[in-house]
């Protein structure tokens, strides 16, 4: 007889990156978006309304990761309901 090894198989480690990756996708998604608007928000009350150009920067970084966010998003979460799918 065989003793079987307690080395987990392949489909309890895919299991636990799953669950891994779903506890961490609020903090991937919600900190960027909270960061950038953060400093859109901060762009618009002390620059736009106080006529400060120097804020114009926080304008550019906070677009900069709201696109990319977005765009890092989507492609993410699609992966993750085709990974939890399976």
């Amino acid at each position: 007889m065989r003793k079987k090894s307690n080395v987990p198989n392949k489909k309890d480690n895919k299991k636990k990156l799953l669950r891994a990756e779903l506890l961490f996708t609020p903090i991937l998604l919600i900190t960027p978006l909270l960061v950038s608007l953060f400093l859109i928000h901060d762009w618009f009350y002390r620059g736009f309304l106080n006529g400060i150009s120097t804020y114009n920067g926080e304008l550019f970084i906070g677009i900069t990761i709201l696109i990319g966010n977005i765009l890092f998003d989507i492609p993410f979460i699609k992966s993750l309901i085709n990974l939890s799918r399976r």
